[in-house]
């Protein structure tokens, strides 16, 4: 038996990077996968290709996740589609990185609704649905970064030390219900967004790291997995760190 047999996850944000290893890590368990991304584009159509390649069923879906009535839309869509929702994966998200001096108002509220918003969103849209089948995992994709701040970074970090609390407190308020909430914080994966950093940054970071070198998007795949499965069933309300042993 396949750890996610028979289950359906939603995956923000998965046409590429981390959020694409999620879904393909979940496809391989058996899961059906109901994916969004900002563009129904090339990406999404590779994506959607490679997971039907496991013989679960899937779809992308076009969608703006710092949209309340977008996100409404599309996640009612979803469980018409599919019928239930047992895994959520908030994972969408950007980053506008700057100094607080020189940040502007359009590149803070940028990174903290797409980031942050788009977790109410889809927490709050997928709720009934996980209240009505008393069971569900939350899984939202936070940061090292929000657990202890980055210069140059103030909105980014801010947008994932909300998650965490966010995180938190739906734990807090959802455990009776049978549903359970935790975040991932990824330290430096390497995906297309961490490759813009120049190389000479890219090595000192990775010299900091005790491991010596960054992560890979399917190594933070493997702790979702985890988290998503029953194999963490009395996991609720936690933080897991994926860097390395960077911020330990």
């Amino acid at each position: 038996m396949k750890l996610l047999e028979g289950k359906t996850a939603i995956i923000t944000g998965a046409s590429r990077g981390i959020g694409k290893a999620i879904a393909l890590k979940f496809a391989a368990e058996g899961c059906n996968i109901a994916f969004t991304d900002l563009f129904d584009d090339e990406n999404m159509k590779v994506t959607l290709k490679e997971l039907n390649g496991f013989g679960i069923k899937a779809n992308g879906y076009a969608s703006d996740a710092s949209k309340f009535d977008e996100t409404n839309a599309v996640v009612n869509q979803i469980v018409n589609d599919f019928e239930r929702v047992d895994v959520l994966v908030n994972n969408a998200g950007i980053t506008k990185d700057t100094l607080l001096i020189n940040m502007t108002e359009e590149q803070w509220d940028a990174v903290i609704n797409v980031n942050l918003k788009s977790v109410f969103n889809f927490t709050k849209a997928a709720l009934n649905v996980m209240l009505e089948q008393h069971a569900g995992s939350i899984i939202n994709m936070s940061s090292v970064v929000g657990v202890s701040g980055n210069a140059g970074q103030a909105n980014y970090s801010a947008s994932k030390a909300g998650i965490i609390g966010f995180t938190k407190s739906v734990a807090r308020e959802l455990g009776s219900k049978g549903i359970r909430s935790n975040a991932i914080a990824p330290g430096f994966i390497i995906t297309e967004m961490t490759a813009k950093i120049p190389e000479k940054y890219r090595k000192v970071w990775e010299a900091s790291i005790p491991m010596k070198r960054g992560g890979l998007p399917e190594e933070v795949a493997g702790v979702a997995l985890f988290l998503a499965s029953d194999l963490s069933s009395y996991v609720s309300g936690q933080v897991i760190q994926v860097c390395g042993a960077r911020n330990t």
